[in-house]
C-alpha cells in the first residue's frame, strides 16, 4: 500500500503543478512508469484508485485521462460514502445542513436570476394541491437543489446535494407521522421564495434555519 500511496502522491502533484490539466491524456503506461520510477504494478493500482475517485477516467483502448475535476464529479465519492451511514447519526447530517443550507440560501437571494426565480415559484406550484408524501419530498428535494444551484458556488452546492440523500428518509418518516407536515413545509418554502424574489438574504436564511431545523427538532424527538 505504501508503494501504491506514492505513486499515487506523484501522478497528483502532476496535477497540482500543472503538468497535467483536466482533459489531459496520461503518457503511456510504460513511459509514465519509468519517467516516475514505479514498477507499472504500481502505476496501475494508483490509476485505478485515482479513477474510483473520479480524478482519472480510463477509457478501454483509447487510455488514461484527467477527468474535469469539477466539485461535482470529485464530490460524487462522498454521496457514496454518505449513503453508507447509520441511522443514528442522521441528526449529524441535519446539523450539518442547518449550518450550509441557509448560507447557500443567502447568497442565493443576491445571485439568481430573475428567470431562475420563476422557476423557483413554478416548482413550488407543481406540488399538487393534496401531495403524496412521495412527491412532497421529491419536490422539496427540487425546491431545495435549485437554491444551492443559485447559490453560484459549485462546492457548496455539491456537499448539499451529497447531504440530502442521508436525510431523504427521515423527511418522508416525518410526512407520514407529524400531523400537519405538509401544510408546514409548503409554508416555509412559499416564505422562502418570497424572501428570494424580494432579495431579502436575511430574511431567506432565516426561514431556511427555521426550515431545516424544524425537521431537525422533530427527528431529535421521534429519536428520544
Amino acid at each position: 500500500m505504501a508503494v501504491t500511496d506514492a505513486a499515487i502522491d506523484k501522478i497528483k502533484q502532476m496535477i497540482l503543478s500543472g503538468e497535467l490539466t483536466p482533459g489531459d491524456r496520461l503518457p503511456k503506461e510504460a513511459d509514465l512508469a519509468e519517467r516516475l520510477g514505479l514498477s507499472r504494478n504500481s502505476l496501475r493500482e494508483a490509476v485505478r484508485a485515482l479513477a474510483l475517485i473520479n480524478v482519472l477516467d480510463v477509457r478501454q483502448g483509447d487510455g488514461t485521462y484527467v477527468t474535469s475535476l469539477e466539485p461535482r464529479l470529485l464530490l460524487d465519492t462522498m454521496s457514496f460514502v454518505l449513503d453508507l451511514h447509520r441511522d443514528d447519526t442522521v441528526l449529524q447530517f441535519f446539523e450539518v445542513r442547518r449550518i450550509l443550507e441557509p448560507a447557500a440560501t443567502a447568497m442565493a437571494t443576491k445571485l439568481m436570476t430573475d428567470d431562475e426565480i420563476d422557476e423557483l415559484r413554478v416548482i413550488l406550484e407543481s406540488l399538487p394541491a393534496d401531495p403524496t408524501v412521495e412527491e412532497l419530498v421529491a419536490n422539496d428535494l427540487e425546491f431545495h437543489q435549485r437554491i444551492a444551484q443559485g447559490s453560484g458556488n459549485a462546492v457548496l452546492c455539491s456537499f448539499i446535494e451529497s447531504l440530502s440523500g442521508p436525510t431523504t428518509r427521515a423527511r418522508i418518516w416525518r410526512g407520514l407521522t407529524q400531523e400537519g407536515a405538509m401544510e408546514k413545509t409548503r409554508e416555509q418554502h412559499t416564505a422562502i421564495y418570497e424572501a428570494i424574489a424580494a432579495r431579502q438574504a436575511d430574511v431567506a436564511r432565516s426561514w431556511a434555519t427555521v426550515h431545516v431545523a424544524g425537521v431537525e427538532s422533530w427527528l431529535r424527538k421521534a429519536l428520544a
